[in-house]
């Protein structure tokens, strides 16, 4: 069977630089390799191709006399060589696009692990989130082992690891691919350890649960986040902890409904009111205030307090307060107020009814209409 040219299979011009060949690669890797596509069985023959063009496209002496010979340059063994790219670089490629598929997490060798972040979930009333609140939290962690100070050791001496000679990634083999992961030995630090710690058994940290002190700006709202440097978990042999971030979300409220900066409530009223205009006393988060009410208002009219609102975390400019009317209907009536309504229910008989109730007018207008069109 006829090898297909190395530039065809990456879909690059045999001009392509090597930054266009690697993300050339990079896509084919992540479109056919095996693990992902374990249903498509032409897969792992077409990520085999497109790897071993890249060996050779990505060396410049292979390339060379792939561009001259073509294939024949390599009938004996790929040139001779262990490949073009090398693990270093194709370990790369596979750690970007695959992350923890191969053990490696994108990272290089030997770079020095740092402790786990931490999230923690805070509930807030509204006041608490518009106002601004310090809180105490209890945060089960690791924390670095005081007995030994974090290293692990009990004497304080702590060796290269032979296994990985300190790099704290041993190189596997696995079929085509070569594969790098954490040392088994040393768990990835890189280091071993003698005579372990008899306080933390050479892991250099503690389980424990520490009491913060956290500050809660004014105007936080659901889902925004603050960050603790360095209060997450402490990392593994000494090394930088993590940082701890504290979510915040904020209960629903009995009056208030939060938008954004945006304040929302609704204002039950009494029918003679909105007939006849009213002044209200409003509730805001600073303490009731007067609203005037026109006459003739209707259920479901807004009125809108300016900088009545939150205000907002970054710009410190306060929203809105928006007040939805909501007028009741009268329940359990005396006889006489019952008497009363009838009488004023009399007023509306005939053609006077539709002067003061437009709403009902353009209702029924649009059903009349809408029965037209179905009965036409």
């Amino acid at each position: 069977m006829t090898k297909r040219d190395y530039y065809e299979i990456l879909g690059v011009e045999r001009t392509v630089t090597e930054v266009e060949l690697k993300k050339s690669f990079r896509r084919l890797a992540m479109k056919f390799h095996p693990d992902r596509c374990p249903d498509d069985p032409h897969a792992q023959e077409k990520f085999k191709e497109a790897k071993e063009a890249y060996e050779v496209l990505s060396d410049a002496e292979k390339r060379a006399l792939y561009d001259r010979h073509g294939h024949a340059a390599f009938e004996n063994g790929m040139g001779g060589g262990r490949g073009g790219a090398g693990f270093g670089d194709m370990g790369d490629i596979f750690g970007d696009i695959f992350g923890d598929i191969f053990g490696m997490g994108g990272g290089g060798r030997g770079r020095p692990r740092r402790g786990a972040d931490l999230r923690y979930l805070m509930d807030l009333d509204l006041e608490e989130a518009v106002f601004g609140i310090e809180k105490k939290i209890e945060v089960p962690t690791q924390v670095n082992c005081q007995h030994c100070n974090g290293s692990g050791s009990e004497d304080g001496k702590v060796a290269q690891c032979q296994t990985c000679q300190g790099h704290g990634r041993v190189r596997m083999q696995n079929g085509i691919f070569s594969i790098q992961q954490a040392c088994p030995h040393c768990g990835g630090s890189g280091q071993a350890i003698e005579k372990p710690c008899k306080k933390c058994h050479g892991d250099g940290r503690l389980e424990e649960t520490r009491t913060l002190s956290v500050r809660i700006p004014a105007g936080v709202d659901n889902g925004d986040r603050i960050r603790l440097t360095g209060q997450g978990e402490a990392g593994p042999a000494g090394t930088e902890a993590g940082d701890l971030y504290v979510e915040v979300r904020v209960r629903e409220h009995n009056i208030f409904q939060r938008d954004g900066n945006d304040l929302y409530c609704e204002v039950p009223i009494r029918f003679a009111q909105a007939a006849l205009g009213a002044e209200l006393q409003v509730p805001t988060l600073e303490g009731e205030v007067p609203v005037q009410i026109p006459p003739e208002t209707q259920t479901g009219q807004q009125f809108r307090l300016r900088g009545r609102g939150v205000k907002s975390v970054r710009s410190g400019r306060a929203g809105d307060l928006i007040c939805r009317v909501l007028v009741e209907t009268p329940v359990r009536l005396t006889k006489q107020q019952r008497d009363l309504l009838e009488q004023l229910e009399t007023t509306f008989a005939g053609g006077e009814a539709e002067k003061h109730t437009p709403q009902a007018k353009t209702w029924v207008d649009g059903v009349k209409q809408f029965w037209s069109r179905v009965t036409s």
